[in-house]
């Protein structure tokens, strides 16, 4: 599996989906769940690889990649008030969609991706920062 395809995968669930950035320190969170994430993804079936950490930044209830290769994925997601998570992830052909919830400071969920010719899916897990 090409390194582009294991890296949507692991954002799904990303939700998602490293070691998060600090928070600056003028920024007001705007919903309970807004700041940093740290966002483990595991791969329970499929080729992607085992599993990758990225940062997840949430402003706004919306999310945001952060970190190394952010700029050639597009992420596209929310957290609602009550801490449910939907995202969908897209670089190129390849697509991932994840879903969960979150609490306080960590949160957990599911995801799934495919290209034209594979498909992957497992969990993730995430902490706040």
């Amino acid at each position: 599996m090409n390194r582009p395809m294991q890296r949507i995968a692991f954002l799904a669930f990303a939700l998602g989906t490293a070691a998060a950035l600090g928070a600056s320190s003028w920024a007001v969170a705007r919903t309970n769940f807004d700041g940093n994430w740290s966002v483990e993804v595991l791969t329970d079936r499929g080729t992607c690889d085992r599993g990758y950490r990225y940062e997840i930044q949430v402003e706004d209830g919306a999310l945001n990649l952060r970190g190394e290769g952010s700029g050639s994925i597009d992420i596209s997601g929310r957290v609602d008030a009550g801490g449910a998570v939907k995202v969908s992830i897209q670089r190129g052909q390849q697509v991932a969609k994840g879903t969960g919830r979150l609490s306080r400071d960590s949160g957990s969920g599911t995801w799934n991706g495919h290209t034209t010719s594979s498909e992957c899916s497992g969990v993730w897990t995430a902490e706040r920062r």
